[in-house]
């Protein structure tokens, strides 16, 4: 089982900028491909951003393509968020979650708690 821990959630206005992490202590984390959801109250979850295990491949849905950035760091076993230009539409829970194949909306086999993201007008 892994277990992943995010942090670096808030409250932000628009415009600003949050970066989120995902750490873990599973020692096979490198062998992972990450990615982050989200999901918004009232709202379907929806997929974000996925990396690949070597961090040579990312992935975005169309809604943040241009202002979030996912990267890694496997000696810190720890996955990031980038959010840069927040809008209101982006206030949902996020949360990380580690699989086998990095792509759009991939599958997931293990999953974080999720941290809170709100975004004021």
């Amino acid at each position: 089982q892994v277990q992943l821990v995010e942090s670096g959630g808030g409250l932000v206005q628009a415009g600003d900028s949050l970066r989120l992490s995902c750490a873990t202590s599973e020692r096979t984390f490198s062998r992972y491909a990450m990615g982050w959801f989200r999901q918004a109250p009232g709202k379907e979850r929806e997929f974000v951003a996925a990396i690949s295990w070597t961090g040579s491949n990312t992935y975005y849905a169309d809604s943040v393509k241009g202002r979030f950035t996912i990267s890694r760091d496997n000696a810190k076993k720890t996955v990031y968020l980038r959010m840069n230009n927040l809008k209101p539409e982006d206030t949902a829970v996020y949360t990380c979650a580690a699989g086998d194949v990095a792509a759009v909306d991939p599958p997931m086999d293990y999953w974080g708690q999720g941290t809170q993201v709100t975004v004021s007008s």
